[in-house]
């Protein structure tokens, strides 16, 4: 068996602390944006109606803040990312530059958009979130540092323990993520398998 790719335990840097519950994929990424062919470039048009007015002036949002600029960490509240199950939501955050999500709660289909991505997905108690988001507004300098391993966030010597899928885990730290990819590495035991089934042979034949 081909060895997989897995992504680094731990995440380090700075945060984006986006407030606000019931935050849907519609707000991350607006539909008109799903027309694209492929997802390049969606990094440029995530939470694009929150940021922007209808003249294309900007408005009061993190992502439009010089302080968070390159921060590769995202801080929300609860139900982040509700509404539909569309993919392009995980991706536009993924292709912004965030690797991993810390968040009170998460719709299910958004998280498990996110493992498939290789963004790990972490929740943690309402008063401990709001700590880290106050921490990132005011020192957005400090640095995160995010354990897949441990469940855990650290900065400034602070550890702040956190929740995760076992399975979304266990897939993000042995390389089992990429489904494709997974599926691609093992190509060769797959048609062996394939090839030996009797109802495919005669179908075959």
């Amino acid at each position: 068996m081909s060895e997989s790719k897995s992504i680094a335990n731990i995440i380090k840097g700075r945060a984006i602390p986006v407030t606000g519950n019931d935050i849907d994929t519609d707000r991350i990424i607006p539909a008109r944006f799903l027309r694209c062919v492929t997802f390049e470039g969606l990094g440029e048009q995530v939470f694009r109606d929150e940021r922007y007015d209808i003249e294309g002036l900007q408005k009061d949002h993190p992502f439009n803040e010089e302080k968070y600029s390159g921060g590769s960490i995202l801080i929300v509240n609860s139900n982040f990312g509700c509404g539909s199950s569309r993919e392009h939501a995980p991706q536009a955050i993924m292709r912004y530059g965030i690797r991993g999500i810390i968040g009170e709660s998460f719709a299910e289909i958004f998280a498990g958009n996110c493992t498939s991505l290789g963004i790990p997905v972490l929740t943690g108690k309402a008063s401990a979130i709001q700590q880290l988001q106050k921490q990132a507004e005011r020192y957005p300098e400090t640095v995160f540092s995010l354990s897949i391993d441990e469940k855990s966030v650290v900065y400034n010597g602070k550890k702040v323990v956190l929740e995760m899928s076992d399975s979304a885990r266990t897939a993000l730290l042995g390389g089992t993520w990429d489904t494709l990819d997974v599926l691609l590495k093992n190509r060769e035991a797959i048609e062996k398998v394939h090839s030996g089934l009797p109802y495919v042979t005669n179908f075959n034949n």
